[in-house]
């Protein structure tokens, strides 16, 4: 089963990259790779620039990454209490490919932060547009106070409470594979 994952942030050392690619892992049998933001360097979105430029390379080939998946793993960085400008321009551009971007995959969305909120607001509004972007959505998990729980050395989660429900949402993607 191949499995896309990133953190839908462009800081290098980004908390949710390491979320999601941690969470990946935890996906038996899986095939992984990981996605970096920052390799789908795009201009800011306009239907004026559409128009002028049509949709840039970049957006084409995350969009063809999703549907080369047989599930997605993605977490979300809040920034300000919504998406980070960097995963929002992605996925607009890639929403006028298709306005299915998650293409009906298994996915998993998840959201930390190194505060007690879990970056929760963003996750909550990840999910309620979930259905209108063909997000087939089996588990959404908020991971909060990120680094009390994960250790950066191993690169590993092993309080046990987040690590059940990670592992419980990860499962879901390979129960998918299984039916």
């Amino acid at each position: 089963m191949k499995i896309l994952t990133f953190g839908a942030s462009n800081a290098k050392s980004s908390i949710n990259k390491a979320l999601a690619r941690f969470t990946a892992t935890l996906v038996p049998g899986a095939e992984i790779e990981v996605l970096d933001l920052n390799d789908y360097d795009l201009p800011i979105y306009s239907e004026d620039l559409e128009k002028e430029v049509g949709r840039p390379p970049a957006a084409q080939a995350f969009f063809e990454k999703i549907g080369a998946a047989d599930g997605v793993i993605v977490s979300f960085a809040e920034h300000n209490g919504s998406y980070t400008a960097a995963y929002k321009n992605l996925f607009d551009w890639a929403s006028r490919i298709d306005q299915k971007v998650f293409q009906d995959k298994p996915t998993v969305y998840l959201s930390t932060s190194p505060g007690p909120g879990g970056a929760a607001s963003v996750l909550a509004s990840a999910k309620g547009s979930a259905q209108f972007f063909g997000v087939d959505l089996k588990a959404a998990v908020s991971v909060p106070n990120f680094y009390d729980v994960f250790d950066a050395e191993t690169g590993r989660i092993d309080e046990p409470s987040a690590l059940a429900d990670l592992t419980a949402a990860a499962e879901t993607l390979a129960l998918q594979e299984a039916a």
